[in-house]
């Protein structure tokens, strides 16, 4: 079994490697910044913002959406507007003065949060007077141009969606959202990067995009069934035969959570829904008559949080090899665990190197940098994403916690730790936190047993829970008692 899961979680590494080198060989020149295309007619375009619980940036969105430089008939929002708390008491002057200008803005508000966010956007669909359909969630601030940027892209009638790349408004506020940058870089520059002009399907990924209503439509619309209902909307119209399109040459800015905690939940939200979007789509995907190398791309991209069970299993089971099991074979695992660290993290190191190179500029060396850290803390929450990937296959169905943003900006500001919606982490922080103290300790037993030292596998998830969990304590109790996510 210690054999068979090393080599799975091999294969996540192999095809890493595979996406770097093709983005190095055929596609590092393809999204060099593209002439706008105006279309002979501009189309009529719906933005939605859908908020829950949004006070400190609910503004900002909407007045950077109502600022967008389209032609003011060809266009109308959609603040799609569920909160419990005193969110739409701050939108509501902001409206209303839009309004006064001339803005076509609505502020819808439903009887209940059916759906959470597929439910609001089927929602506001239903009135939605746009062939176009934007979504921008309230933490994203689109600059003036977005619109005449991409809608072009729908001059071709085959196209469904067009995805652009998320731009980062706080990563230099701590260690925490750098890592975060360099992470999501990789996935849209690398991963969008390649699937999108490789002709493999691709996602949207939620906001930062337009759809076609039309797409929309003959996927069978917005569904509230996975906690990705961006993904899952995704892979049905590309199945119905909707052409997608990445820009990777325009960005639209969004802040980065800078609570462990808020990243932690973000993470496990991804990773319930992905798993999800595997169980319910990848029969699908097998029998439908797509080409080979299409079809193989998309399992990869859906089974993409799987390695962290895979990873999870392979440095327990080691561990326990090393603690009852004979010197000998103590041994042998011990040279397959260090073999599997050594691609692992080179494959890891090479894949966000080329990110680096890609997105850095002329410093780009100073992020690589930064890769170690983004080990530490992709081991570091891996017991929270083994444990949402297993609630993503059993089915369960648990609601869409959305992901607290503070209005923040650059590392000066600390305002959000007094802010209200501050998670209440102390239980997952502890058990991350007492885990890697124990695998510190098991590890130790292990060399003094059998005089072999402890797995780099161990070490490596010991650094990454303690690190995780103690950071989040401290920024637990340095502020404002948490309040919950309501």
């Amino acid at each position: 079994m210690h054999v068979a899961a090393s080599l799975l979680l091999s294969a996540f590494g192999v095809h890493r490697l595979y996406l770097a080198r093709q983005y190095r060989r055929h596609v590092s020149g393809h999204f060099r910044r593209r002439a706008v295309r105006t279309p002979r007619r501009w189309p009529f375009v719906t933005v939605q913002v859908p908020l829950y619980n949004e006070r400190y940036v609910a503004e900002r969105a909407v007045r950077a959406v109502a600022a967008l430089d389209y032609p003011p008939d060809r266009l109308e929002i959609q603040v799609l507007d569920d909160s419990t708390d005193d969110t739409p008491q701050v939108l509501e002057p902001v409206v209303a003065e839009l309004r006064r200008h001339g803005v076509r803005i609505e502020h819808l508000r439903r009887k209940s949060r059916a759906g959470f966010k597929a439910g609001a956007l089927a929602h506001g669909l239903e009135s939605a007077a746009g062939d176009l359909v934007a979504v921008f969630d309230a933490d994203f601030v689109p600059r003036p141009d977005f619109l005449k940027q991409v809608v072009g892209e729908f001059e071709n009638p085959a196209v469904g969606m067009v995805q652009a790349r998320w731009d980062h408004i706080n990563e230099n506020h701590s260690l925490l959202t750098r890592t975060q940058a360099l992470q999501l870089d990789a996935h849209f520059t690398i991963e969008h990067g390649v699937r999108a002009a490789r002709g493999f399907f691709f996602n949207f990924n939620g906001t930062a995009g337009i759809w076609r209503k039309q797409a929309i439509v003959d996927a069978g619309g917005w569904q509230s069934d996975t906690l990705t209902e961006d993904l899952d909307l995704s892979y049905r119209a590309q199945l119905a035969g909707w052409r997608f399109v990445y820009r990777d040459d325009v960005g639209v800015p969004a802040e980065l959570p800078v609570e462990v905690a808020a990243y932690r939940q973000q993470q496990q939200r991804w990773a319930q829904g992905g798993a999800q979007s595997a169980r319910k789509l990848l029969p699908t995907i097998v029998r439908a008559p797509l080409p080979r190398a299409v079809k193989r791309e998309a399992i990869w991209h859906l089974l993409t949080h799987f390695a962290y069970p895979l990873l999870a299993f392979v440095t327990l089971a080691g561990l326990c090899v090393g603690l009852f099991a004979d010197t000998h074979m103590a041994r042998w695992v011990l040279a397959a665990d260090g073999a599997l660290l050594t691609f692992a993290m080179g494959s890891l190191g090479y894949f966000y190197g080329v990110t680096a190179r890609a997105r850095g500029g002329i410093g780009w060396w100073k992020r690589t940098l930064l890769i170690p850290a983004t080990m530490i803390l992709g081991a570091g929450i891996a017991l929270g994403q083994t444990v949402a990937v297993a609630r993503g296959l059993s089915g369960r169905r648990t609601p869409f916690r959305r992901t607290p943003k503070y209005h923040v900006g650059d590392k000066a500001d600390e305002s959000w730790r007094e802010a209200a919606y501050r998670l209440p982490a102390g239980m997952p922080a502890l058990l991350e936190f007492f885990a890697g103290l124990a695998l510190l300790a098991a590890a130790a037993a292990e060399a003094m047993r059998s005089d072999v030292l402890p797995s780099g596998l161990v070490l490596l998830f010991a650094m990454g829970f303690m690190c995780v969990g103690g950071i989040s304590l401290l920024q637990l109790t340095n502020g404002a008692a948490p309040k919950q996510n309501r």
